[in-house]
């Protein structure tokens, strides 16, 4: 079967990294606003598996095109359908935390599970779902770990190296970021208090001192969490402090209060556009295609 890669403007330089990878055709999708705000979406031609490239951050904006696109490709000629959303939203309120909330999780999964015949993502951001496939309407969900590509962004990493995951949630792939590395690794303790305050515990904190960190995170939005940790970090005497996170979602400001707080380098996955994209995705993601072509 044949597949080809599709996407909107705003996706096309890491799209067209994915279609290069995978030697298949990249086709844009053409999208006009009208005046008042609503979309009119083209697209060209397809056949067998189509690979419909949209990462969702910022997604309210996004989704109703998105929607469009898949209803086009599929009158187009596409067999197969599959959606690939390196950074996925909307997958943080996965419980009821406060009566009158809505199971954002399970509403935005169903939107796209119903129009796709599965998922591919990237480090999705999860704390008590551990099947994404039950909230996309049953269809496949494949999630993949950033770490191979961040390693290979912040190679060579000495025996000196020291990951630090700022928190529980991150450890696991924390974890296997130092197993790339070949680099010791530490989980700091967390508490919220809200969107920028949190409490961070370290555990021998002893290991810090001159050795070369590097603070990993799934996502960086306010950056509370970071600069917290990159404040205590600082005041233990590393060699040097880099920050990696799989999706970069905040902005120019954050980005100089990181620095100021004491990051060397900030690097991530180009799963979001960001200034800091270091990481590319794209062989990473075709490998996980392949199995679909």
């Amino acid at each position: 079967m044949t597949i080809s890669v599709h996407a909107f403007p705003g996706d096309e330089a890491p799209a067209r990294r994915l279609s290069e990878s995978l030697g298949v055709p990249f086709l844009p999708i053409d999208h006009h606003v009208f005046p008042d705000g609503e979309s009119l979406i083209a697209v060209k031609p397809a056949q067998g598996t189509v690979a419909l490239y949209r990462s969702l951050d910022r997604p309210d904006g996004k989704l109703m095109a998105l929607l469009l696109a898949a209803d086009a490709l599929r009158r187009a000629g596409a067999q197969r359908m599959v959606l690939v959303a390196p950074y996925m939203a909307y997958l943080r309120q996965d419980a009821i935390f406060k009566p009158g909330q809505a199971l954002s999780r399970d509403v935005f999964g169903r939107l796209l599970g119903e129009r796709f015949d599965a998922v591919v993502t990237v480090e999705p951001h999860l704390h008590r779902t551990h099947d994404l496939s039950s909230a996309f309407a049953g269809v496949p969900v494949v999630t993949l770990s950033a770490a191979e590509p961040l390693a290979e962004a912040l190679s060579p990493a000495g025996e000196n190296t020291l990951v630090i995951g700022p928190d529980e949630e991150a450890e696991v792939w924390t974890k296997s970021l130092a197993r790339q590395l070949g680099a010791r690794h530490m989980t700091i303790t967390k508490v919220r208090h809200g969107d920028n305050v949190v409490e961070l515990t370290w555990p021998q904190a002893d290991q810090v001192k001159a050795s070369a960190v590097i603070l990993a995170d799934d996502i960086c939005s306010s950056g509370a969490t970071l600069e917290t940790a990159l404040r205590h970090l600082a005041r233990l005497n590393p060699a040097s402090i880099d920050v990696a996170v799989a999706h970069a979602l905040f902005d120019t400001a954050t980005q100089a209060r990181l620095c100021e707080a004491g990051a060397r380098r900030l690097i991530s996955t180009d799963s979001c556009p960001h200034p800091t994209n270091a990481a590319p995705l794209a062989g990473l993601i075709a490998r996980a295609l392949r199995e679909f072509a």
